[in-house]
């Protein structure tokens, strides 16, 4: 499906549907940009605590005058409408803060993982072109080594502890405040311009809110422009298809800098509103505490944050007793995680899909019902489409195949970004008359429900034989000893190409590479099984929980 060829009208098929029987259902948002929903939230809940990090509370009223104060002070610093500001930062309270003054200036905010090192934070910052970047003191020194090379304004945040009382060396064992020699604090800053407002900016739901970049599992990471009407529709889309309640309190697992803590924890937050929860890192006992002592209701986390979790001994089923909805996106997952979460704590874990191009999500399971397990592939549903979104399943010719049929996800919404950033011949590659080429592979059953099977670029050819890595993966997380798996395929002077899988084991597991092997040959055909087995402490993964399969086989 390329521009010159005639346009598809996907959009009369019956298997766009939500339900395979006509098509999705429409919402109408009520605010065009998140900074509308923010100010109509904030005049209807000026007390609620929206943000809480440890023993400290912030509420709407206060993030309202924070955000003023420090939006007033990046424009005296030089930072203007359109500007990118870069936001270096863990998942903590002045993420929210420079993210809503930013959107007061008529900035744009650009996101950068805090595991990023100077390499990549350069790339970062030369790609977006950025003014100005808000990182932690403990970051200093890489940011320091970058800016002699890349011109940008730098702001400094105050200290990762300064919004706590005691310093939990659980979370902040490897945090070390470096004051800088130069640049601008964060807290300085604020307090400089404490009571002044900044002036009202016009913007529309077409302007850019965030370049959130993609996680470069398969090459350079592209920045994809999430307008604010991409995030200001998700937000409405998540609020309305989970039926928030009142009383909705968020643990906010997913990390900031990633489109699904991005729109799913803070933009949800900031528009319902509700109370987020914010742990700097993740840390499976730390989580649970959370849960129990403020009587959080829901979160969304990378599979391997709930398989933490499981494998953490201090982590008991009554800490988790309100919690309402715990979904799971961004990485697969085997039904048998499923079951084992279920069985230690009680809870379910429904699953998503969606991706830094749709502004999070795309799918999930209806708020009635739980994700479907599909009875011939044994894979876990991604769910249906939620509302205004069309999916569409192609084969290589780009027409669309019939259900249970395997091909390529196409997706259409207004969730669906426009562009990657400064990016022109991606952008023609990925987003073709209307639609987002996902990369993903997968079908739809009968009764409407997607399957994601695998990215199409980790797809192994063994003696000619399609492998699907996933497939292999949920056999493998069958076997008790199998905490997490990972399978790629490396070079092969006969079959061209075979298959490896790397484990880690539950603690206390033990098991031979030999055994794996034989477990997987008795459960899958023998083009499929895996020839070579390699046991490692963890499996590596980007900071959104996904498997780094290129990394893999590049040490293959």
């Amino acid at each position: 499906m390329s521009s010159n060829q005639p346009e598809k009208n996907y959009r009369s098929r019956p298997w766009l549907s939500q339900y395979a029987d006509g098509d999705p259902a429409d919402i109408e948002p009520e605010f065009a940009t998140m900074l509308d929903a923010w100010q109509a939230a904030r005049k209807g809940y000026p007390d609620l605590a929206v943000l809480q990090y440890f023993d400290r509370d912030i509420t709407m009223r206060e993030l309202d005058g924070l955000s003023d104060a420090f939006a007033a002070g990046l424009l005296d610093a030089g930072v203007a409408a359109g500007d990118r500001v870069a936001l270096y930062l863990q998942n903590m309270p002045q993420y929210a803060i420079a993210l809503l003054a930013i959107w007061k200036c008529g900035a744009v905010a650009a996101s950068v993982n805090p595991m990023n090192r100077q390499r990549e934070l350069k790339t970062l910052l030369n790609d977006c072109g950025a003014k100005a970047i808000v990182c932690l003191q403990s970051l200093y020194p890489i940011v320091s080594d970058v800016l002699a090379e890349v011109p940008t304004e730098l702001i400094i945040t105050t200290s990762e502890l300064r919004y706590q009382t005691e310093n939990d060396p659980r979370i902040f064992a490897a945090s070390t405040d470096v004051r800088p020699v130069d640049g601008l604090d964060m807290e300085e800053l604020i307090a400089a311009h404490e009571g002044q407002r900044s002036p009202s900016v016009t913007l529309t739901g077409n302007d850019p809110a965030v370049l959130t970049y993609t996680s470069g599992t398969t090459g350079v990471p592209k920045g994809a422009i999430n307008t604010h009407g991409n995030l200001a529709f998700n937000a409405a889309q998540t609020e309305a298809w989970t039926e928030q309640y009142d009383d909705q309190a968020i643990l906010a697992i997913a990390p900031f800098f990633h489109v699904t803590g991005l729109v799913v924890h803070l933009a949800i937050a900031m528009a319902i509103p509700a109370r987020l929860c914010m742990t700097f890192r993740f840390h499976p006992v730390v989580a649970a505490e959370q849960i129990a002592q403020k009587r959080l209701t829901t979160t969304v986390a990378p599979i391997t944050a709930f398989i933490a979790m499981m494998n953490t001994p201090d982590v008991h089923a009554e800490q988790l007793a309100s919690m309402r909805t715990i979904s799971s996106g961004g990485a697969p997952v085997a039904p048998q995680t499923i079951v084992r979460f279920q069985e230690r704590f009680g809870h379910q874990i429904k699953v998503g899909y969606g991706l830094t191009e749709t502004s999070s999500t795309s799918h999930t399971a209806p708020r009635d019902k739980p994700s479907r397990v599909d009875i011939d592939s044994g894979s876990v549903s991604v769910g249906v489409p939620v509302f205004n979104t069309f999916c569409v399943v192609v084969d290589e010719r780009d027409d669309p195949v019939a259900p249970r049929e395997v091909g390529e996800i196409l997706i259409a919404g207004p969730q669906v970004v426009p562009a990657y950033w400064n990016k022109p011949e991606e952008t023609e590659a990925s987003f073709v008359d209307g639609f987002l080429r996902t990369g993903d592979v997968g079908f739809m059953d009968p009764e409407g429900w997607f399957y994601v099977v695998d990215r199409k670029k980790d797809m192994i050819s063994a003696s000619g034989y399609k492998v699907w890595p996933r497939e292999v993966e949920d056999v493998l997380y069958s076997h008790p000893a199998v905490r997490e798996a990972a399978v790629v395929g490396i070079p092969d002077d006969y079959r061209g190409e075979t298959v490896k899988a790397v484990i880690s084991l539950n603690e206390g597991a033990s098991v031979t590479p030999e055994e794996i092997i034989d477990f997987c040959r008795s459960q899958m055909a023998t083009y499929k099984y895996p020839r070579v087995v390699q046991i490692i402490d963890e499996v590596p993964k980007n900071a959104s929980g996904k498997i780094l399969r290129r990394e893999l086989r590049d040490h293959s």
